[in-house]
This record gives structure tokens, C-alpha cells and sequence, in this order.
């Protein structure tokens, strides 16, 4: 996979297309070019792809977008194969973004090297397990294929006539190396080819990640027996030592070559530009900057960009997150802060919640360019984070109730210089962190997105949330005339405070229940316990804050943290999502085709520890008005659970541009599916299949 790896879908499966579950995507059977070897030799493989209408695969460099195919091989004992052998792709432009795929059948060649001492006479078995992407300009699927056949050592017999044509669909290596300078953000490259080569549209595909800039046009001249290539370069352009890659000369004429540093000849007359402007496949979007990105794909990013700050300030609101940001606001009341004071506590507020968000979406990016299939709030699958989340909310309930003091919350001391720019940070930090179960409007469609940009814009949307979560604290630092509006200090706050204990013990009873619901009753046992213990250590740890030695509760608090985690583990029989009200069955994408065949269907994904999913089915889909009107019209239910994580729906899920929970679709007869919003009304409902 390359560094653009975490492209693993492309940038329009933001839009919804057609079940892939009900369409032939990619044919991939497993054939030798001989039925029999000889031990000491080797045989060439071929895993032959045959895409189905309208789809596509990728390259061993997939461009903008996409995911190089990995191979598995379970071989007999000293066999060993060597790397996949391309034939030259073809070019897709969506959105901007260059693609290099297949769109038509092709075959991925590999040598597997016999050993001599390779008993013969036996049938060997070659087993593979091929992982790919496969895509239409609409959404993508990644799949993986289970392909095998038998091979016997003895002397090899005829041939299969069709390697002639996979070998021939190859590039030729090139009589030579190539020259490239990079500056200025600009590449040229020299390749040796004759003056009398046949030229027709040539163009240079980069295998080197990086090193190129995809979407940019190639302009191409000749000088002499040299071809001169320019065009935008990479990020990584100056730093390598050399560029692999293959020029097509002509349809069905490509040549590999390497390119080292060195000096490029000036250009010649320009045989052609190619590769972002006019030659775009029809129907491409052929507006593309000099970067690399098109204004498609600009404008992606950027509508993403704006959900991610919609939905992180929308998050203020949420029961774990609305106290801790009015125990700031109202600490710069209680102290009075000047000018300077504010501004850096909102700087610094602001730079917590940023970085966590950048944390958990980095980790996030790298586990799917690992090839897990994880969404956002992946962390909350896990029930030690749940332990530790329950615990963290449960410390912050009690501060809040005065059983201790916990300056980084309440803010009433060391408000001013270098203290409380490290309690606003950590305030900042650890409202983002709670935030996670959480999503609404706008903010299921960014995170989605994020998946699917490239790395830089990925980490900009994931920013975006910390910053849109940080942005009602930002205004109070900057803006005097808010500052003034807020309460005047006084014993009402301590009050106040005490009350905003409440929805984090509301936050942590529903982190008790989703516990249990993982773990079942024994672990919810522990983790309450865990809370019992820590809470008698805050306890003790507010009796003692007046000098005292602290270290025994201290000690409690850790026993209370630590000691149960290895003890927490997901049930077996844990309980899923059962949509008893409308009678819903668990999602299968078997299951849904068959459904579709038969009426409307109406698909829902939730998850226990997501605040969202839960309101909607307590206030909608629970309502008795919403089932009778789907038995009235024959809606069928179907439930996906992703409380404990699930490969399949969260390979789902980035199908239809999201990264979590949840999501809501509706399949009338006939027709594609339609995506609700994520906040539900009774109205929304009963409105459908009317």
C-alpha cells in the first residue's frame, strides 16, 4: 500500500450508489501457465480480474485515490513467489482526483520459484488470498479473494495460450535509465527513447509514491533521441534518489524504467500535454490546479472542513461535554481574567481539544492504511476504554459535587500565568476526549469524508472538530463584549456547579450500561466496583487536600484505575441491538437483498455507547405510531450493531461515506437507498413508503 493508503475509498463514495451487495464487482480466479513443474524451475501465475460493468481495480500505484492489491500466499515448504507484474493502467479523473485503474479484464502476474529438492511426482496445492479495492465513480468495496490450484512436480506439458497475451500486456523494461530534476515544485523528467518510436498520447505512470503529482497535465516534447516530461512533482520529488515507473508510448506499447538525478535536457516542440485538462476521460472532471487538485476535490475538502467545525461546536451541547465548557466560561468570570489572561486560556483550551482530535484521528488513519477496518470512535469498542471513560466521568462528576478539588476543572485557582494555560489545555483535551460517543449533524458526513481525502486534508477535518469544539471558548478569550455579558461572581456558581454534577452522573450511568452491555453483568460488577473504590479515593484525597499526606490515596485511586483491566473482557453472549419496536432483524448484506427483492426496507446502525443512536430510537423509533406505519406498508427492519465493531458493517458504513454511528437508509422498491438525516423526527418516519 502506499503512502496515500489512507485513500482506501475513493473521494465520491461520499455519495450514495447503488448496493454493491446486488452486483458482480471483480471475477478473480488463480491460474498457472502450465498444469506441472519441474523442481528446481519456476511457473508464472496469473490471478486474472475480470471487473464487472462500471467497476474498476488499481495499479500497484492507484494515484489520488485508491489501494494497491496485496497478496497472501500459503505455499508448499521452500517455494517462494516473487512480487505481482502489472500491465500499464488506464487513466480516471473524478472530481479532480487521477486515478490509475482497470477497467477492463486484466491479468497480475507472479513467479513462484520451485526448490530443487522439491519431491517429484506430487501435486502441490498454491494457495493465495488477493485483498483489493474495487471501485465505480460512485463508491468503492474493498474485497479480498480465496483463490487455489494444483500444480505437480514433473515435467511441465503445453502451455496455456492466453500467458502470451498477459505477458504481452506487460511493459518491456527500457534499454537505459532515466534523469529527473525537481524544483520549484516542478519535475522534468529524460527518457531515453529512440526518434523514430511510434507515438501516440504518451504518458508517464509514476510506481514511486509521491513522487509525481498525479493530477497535473503532463507536457511532453521531444529532444532528439530523449523524451522531456514535465509536470507538477510531488511531495516527496526532492528527497529520492530515484523514480520508478512505466512511459506508455502507444496503446499497448509501455516501457519500465527508473529515473535517477541528474540533468534534463531542455524541451523540444511539445508532442502533447495529457493527464488533467482536455484528454480526461469524458464525463471527468477535468478542472485541475497545478497542485494536483481540482476544484472538485478543493471543494470537497472544504465543505467536509466546514461539517467538521459545525459538528464540534453542535458537541458543546452534549450532556458530557455542556459542563465542563460552562465551568471555564464561568471561571473567567470568577477570576476576572484580564486581556492577556483570557486569550491564552482559549489558545490553549483550544490546542487540548485540537490535538486530542488529531490523536484519535491519526490513530484512526493509520489502522485503516494497516488494513483494519475501524471507524471513528473505534477507541469505544474496546471495554477498558469504556472502564477508564466511566471512571474519568465519574472523577469529574464528583469534583463537580465538591468532594474534592480539581483546579483544571473548576478553575477557581492558578487562573493566571503558565498554571492556567496548562489547566485550560487539559480541560480542552479531556473535553474532546469524552466527546467521542457522540456525533450529530453535519459531523457523520465530515468524518466520513475524512476517510477518504488524503492524509494532510484528513487531519485538517479531524482539526476542524477539535477547533468547532473549542470555537464557543475561543469566542469568550477574544471577544471582550462576551466576557462582560457572562454572570457576575458569586455564591449562585458554587450552586450552579454542584448542579452540573448531574449530567455527568446521567453521562456515567449510561457508561455503566454500556459495560454491561459488552461485557455483561459481571464486568459491569467490576466496573462499578472500580467506580466505588475511586470513589472512596477522591474522597479521601479531598479530606487531605489541606497539607496531609496524599500518598494513600493516591494509591487507592491507581488500584481503582488499573486493577481491573485485565479483567475486563467483551462477552461472548453479550446482548446486541434488537429493535424489538419495529420488529427488526440483524443487518446482513445477504439478508438486505433478499428484503429489497420483496418491498421496502428500512436500515438503521447504532451502537450502545452512541448518545445519537440511542435518543433517536427512544424518542422515534420506539414510538408506536413509527411501527404501525411501517407494518401498515410492509417496511422490514433491518439493525446493525456496531457497539463491539463489525468488519462487515464498517466496510458498509465507508461505502455510504461515513465512518460511524449512525446511519439511517431507506430502500423504497426499486430504487436506491436514501439517507436520512441524523437526527430523526416521528414525521421523517412515518413519511417514509407513503
Amino acid at each position: 500500500m502506499t503512502r496515500a493508503g489512507a485513500l482506501l475509498i475513493l473521494l465520491c463514495a461520499l455519495l450514495v450508489g447503488a448496493p454493491a451487495a446486488a452486483q458482480r464487482r471483480m471475477d478473480v480466479s488463480l491460474v498457472p501457465e502450465t498444469a506441472n513443474v519441474l523442481p528446481g524451475t519456476t511457473l508464472t501465475v496469473a490471478f486474472v480480474m475480470r471487473p464487472g460493468t462500471s467497476w474498476h481495480g488499481y495499479w500497484r500505484n492507484p494515484g489520488d485515490a485508491g489501494a494497491e492489491p496485496r497478496v497472501r500466499w500459503r505455499l508448499p515448504e521452500g517455494w517462494q513467489a516473487g512480487p505481482l507484474q502489472y500491465p500499464a493502467p488506464d487513466r480516471l479523473i473524478v472530481m479532480g482526483l487521477m486515478n490509475y485503474v482497470f477497467e477492463r479484464d486484466y491479468a497480475l502476474l507472479a513467479t513462484i520459484r520451485v526448490p530443487a529438492d522439491a519431491e517429484p511426482g506430487v501435486a502441490s496445492p498454491i494457495d493465495a488470498r488477493l485483498e483489493y479495492l474495487v471501485c465505480t465513480n460512485e463508491v468503492c468495496v474493498p474485497e479480498e479473494a480465496d483463490v487455489s490450484v494444483e500444480v505437480a512436480t514433473r515435467a511441465p506439458g503445453r502451455p496455456n495460450p492466453a500467458f502470451a497475451a498477459y505477458r504481452q500486456a506487460l511493459p518491456r523494461p527500457l534499454q537505459g535509465e532515466g534523469r529527473f530534476e525537481a524544483t520549484n515544485g516542478r519535475i522534468r523528467l529524460a527518457i531515453p527513447v529512440p526518434a523514430g518510436a511510434a507515438l501516440s498520447e504518451p504518458y508517464f505512470f509514476p510506481a514511486t509514491s509521491d513522487a509525481l503529482s498525479h493530477a497535473a497535465p503532463q507536457t511532453i516534447s521531444r529532444n532528439g533521441d530523449v523524451l522531456v516530461i514535465e509536470t507538477g512533482a510531488g511531495p516527496s520529488a526532492v528527497r529520492l534518489g530515484a523514480i520508478e515507473g512505466v512511459i506508455e508510448l502507444a496503446p499497448g506499447v509501455a516501457l519500465a524504467l527508473t529515473a535517477r538525478p541528474g540533468p534534463v535536457p531542455p524541451a523540444g516542440a511539445t508532442l502533447a500535454t495529457v493527464g488533467g485538462g482536455a484528454n480526461a476521460p469524458p464525463g471527468a472532471d477535468n478542472s485541475v490546479a497545478s497542485g494536483g487538485s481540482g476544484d472538485g476535490a478543493e471543494a470537497s475538502i472544504l465543505l467536509a472542513l466546514l461539517g467538521a467545525l459545525a459538528g464540534g461546536l453542535i458537541l458543546n451541547v452534549m450532556p458530557c461535554v455542556f459542563p465542563i465548557l460552562s465551568l471555564k466560561a464561568l471561571s473567567l468570570a470568577r477570576a476576572g481574567a484580564d486581556e492577556g489572561t483570557a486569550r491564552r486560556e482559549a489558545l490553549a483550551y483550544s490546542a487540548g481539544a485540537v490535538l486530542i482530535c488529531l490523536a484519535l484521528g491519526g490513530a484512526l488513519l493509520i489502522l485503516r492504511a494497516a488494513g483494519v477496518a475501524a471507524g471513528w470512535a473505534f477507541q469505544l469498542q474496546d471495554p477498558r476504554i469504556i472502564l477508564v471513560l466511566l471512571l474519568l466521568v465519574i472523577a469529574i462528576a464528583l469534583n463537580l459535587a465538591g468532594l474534592f478539588r480539581l483546579p483544571t476543572l473548576g478553575g477557581g485557582d492558578a487562573l493566571t500565568g503558565q498554571s492556567g494555560a496548562r489547566g485550560a489545555f487539559f480541560t480542552g483535551a479531556l473535553a474532546a476526549f469524552v466527546a467521542t460517543p457522540c456525533t450529530g449533524p453535519f459531523l457523520g458526513f465530515a468524518l466520513g469524508a475524512a476517510l477518504v481525502l488524503p492524509a494532510w486534508a484528513a487531519l485538517a477535518v479531524f482539526a476542524g472538530l477539535g477547533l468547532g469544539l473549542a470555537f464557543p471558548f475561543l469566542l469568550l478569550g477574544f471577544i471582550p463584549a462576551l466576557r462582560s455579558r457572562l454572570p457576575k461572581p458569586g455564591v449562585w456558581m458554587e450552586r450552579f456547579q454542584r448542579l452540573l454534577a448531574a449530567p455527568m452522573l446521567l453521562t456515567a450511568l449510561g457508561l455503566a450500561w454500556v459495560l454491561g452491555r459488552q461485557t455483561g453483568v459481571d464486568g459491569m460488577a467490576l466496573g462499578l466496583g472500580a467506580a466505588l473504590l475511586l470513589g472512596l479515593g477522591l474522597w479521601w484525597l479531598g479530606r487531605r487536600q489541606d497539607g496531609r499526606s496524599l500518598w494513600p490515596a493516591f494509591i487507592v485511586i491507581a488500584l481503582a484505575v488499573v486493577a481491573p483491566l485485565p479483567f475486563i473482557q467483551t462477552a461472548e453472549g453479550a446482548p446486541v441491538a434488537e429493535g424489538s419496536a419495529l420488529g427488526a432483524e440483524p443487518f446482513s448484506e445477504a439478508r438486505l437483498a433478499a428484503l429489497r427483492a420483496s418491498g421496502p426496507v428500512f436500515v438503521y446502525f447504532t451502537a450502545d455507547w452512541c448518545l445519537t443512536c440511542k435518543v433517536n430510537e427512544r424518542a422515534v423509533l420506539d414510538r408506536a405510531e413509527v411501527a404501525e406505519h411501517f407494518r401498515a406498508r410492509g417496511v422490514r427492519t433491518l439493525v446493525g450493531d456496531w457497539t463491539r465493531g463489525d468488519p462487515a458493517i464498517t466496510r458498509f458504513l465507508a461505502r455510504h461515506g461515513r465512518s460511524g454511528v449512525p446511519l439511517y437508509l431507506y430502500y423504497a422498491p426499486g430504487r436506491e437507498a436514501e439517507v436520512l438525516p441524523q437526527l430523526l423526527t416521528v414525521g421523517t418516519m412515518t413519511s417514509l413508503g407513503g
